[in-house]
């Protein structure tokens, strides 16, 4: 079983996962910051200063035990989200893009396979 375990954890497919999952959680904090730092502090001027993590609603306030809805707080994560997944969208494009035109570049040019085959075409054409 142990030999198993580390046949498992050496295959390329584990640690690319684990390589992806760490970078991804770095990337996360990075748009975390960019949302948090950079771009809600305008537009909490452009609404007056109103700091989106403040807004609330609280509902039964003068019960012991009242509701609170944070939904600044969610528009903030909603729009964290947002800007992430433009992010990796972009990101997913442009490797897309760089593959697309490696494939192209394989398709204009002839395999070794190809080549070889034109030869012995042209050299029956010669004998003929």
């Amino acid at each position: 079983m142990l030999k198993e375990f580390k046949e498992f954890i050496l295959r390329g497919n584990v640690i690319d996962l684990a390589v992806g999952v760490i970078i991804g959680a770095a990337f996360g904090d990075v748009v975390k910051s960019l949302v948090d730092d950079i771009i809600m502090p305008p537009i909490g001027l452009l609404v007056k200063g109103v700091n989106f993590k403040d807004l609330k609603l609280i509902i039964g306030g003068e019960t012991s035990n009242p509701v609170t809805f944070n939904y600044g707080n969610f528009l903030q994560n909603a729009l964290t989200f947002l800007i992430t997944a433009a992010a990796v969208f972009l990101m997913v494009k442009f490797v897309n893009m760089l593959y697309k035109k490696k494939e192209e570049k394989a398709l204009a040019e002839p395999s070794n396979e190809e080549i070889l085959l034109t030869q012995i075409r042209d050299l029956l054409k010669e004998r003929k």
